[in-house]
């Protein structure tokens, strides 16, 4: 798994089939699942969004919940039925993943399995994560930037993401000193 191999690569190395192998791999993630789901595959309650939000504050970042952005995965082995969905911006087929992280590399959501023929803002209108955003199912936090109080967390974000009032985009030419 952690080479991005397939389950049944090393069946034949160790001496064991196919469905042996894939059923090893299934029983180990449902074991991660079960040991770290509680605490580190979960999104942030309000004792963790007021600790993002002083740490990134301290950081210079008030409001931050963490960064946003998608990843293009190759998927070497997807179906032939699927490959126009799932066709990469480049060669090849790839599936989505969104995720959300802090600077700690916490990873506060996971949205994974998206066709690769979509773009960021395709995902996102998509992404259980701005579904709760939407439905004001996060935890209630408050922060101050330049005078002006704030009902609402912040995630860093590139140029793709929509002018929402939830995504802090870099600027082109930045106005420094004034």
């Amino acid at each position: 798994m952690a080479y991005g191999i397939p389950a049944d690569l090393v069946d034949d190395h160790l001496a064991m089939g196919e469905s042996q192998a894939i059923m090893c791999v299934k029983r180990f993630t449902v074991g991660i699942v079960q040991v770290f789901g509680q605490e580190y595959l979960r999104t942030p309650n309000a004792e963790d969004a007021a600790r993002l939000l002083e740490m990134n504050k301290a950081r210079g970042f008030p409001g931050m919940l963490g960064s946003i952005d998608c990843m293009h995965w190759s998927w070497k082995n997807c179906p032939k039925a699927w490959h126009g969905q799932f066709h990469g911006q480049k060669k090849g087929s790839t599936i989505i993943l969104e995720a959300v992280t802090d600077q700690e590399t916490w990873i506060w959501h996971a949205f994974f399995g998206m066709p690769g023929s979509l773009n960021d803002i395709n995902v996102v209108n998509r992404s259980p994560l701005m579904n709760k955003i939407a439905n004001g199912e996060l935890p209630p936090m408050q922060f101050v930037a330049n005078g002006r109080t704030y009902n609402y967390g912040y995630y860093l974000a590139d140029v793709i993401y929509p002018k929402w009032q939830t995504f802090v985009k870099p600027l082109k030419k930045p106005k420094v000193g004034t």
